[in-house]
């Protein structure tokens, strides 16, 4: 699978604005903010990629579903549903 970013990149410290409040309360269950920003970057990150190779592939993917519709699957035979 192809790798989405260097997760043994160095860290870079930057500043952030969030809502005092979502940072208190984040605090107080000593959630780890890096890492969740990280995870949550990451899953963004995953959707704009898809996001993007759908919208470039659309139309190939247009044209297989037609081939496919007009002339069946090769393992139409061997399925079972």
């Amino acid at each position: 699978m192809l790798q989405l970013f260097d997760k043994n990149a160095s860290k870079k410290a930057t500043n952030l604005s969030i809502n005092s409040d979502l940072l208190s309360k984040s605090r107080q269950l000593k959630i780890n903010l890096s890492a969740t920003l990280e995870y949550a970057l990451e899953n963004e990150i995953k959707k704009a990629e898809r996001d993007s190779w759908l919208r470039i592939n659309q139309n190939a993917i247009g044209e297989l579903n037609e081939l496919a519709n007009k002339n069946g699957l090769f393992s139409d035979a061997y399925r079972r549903f």
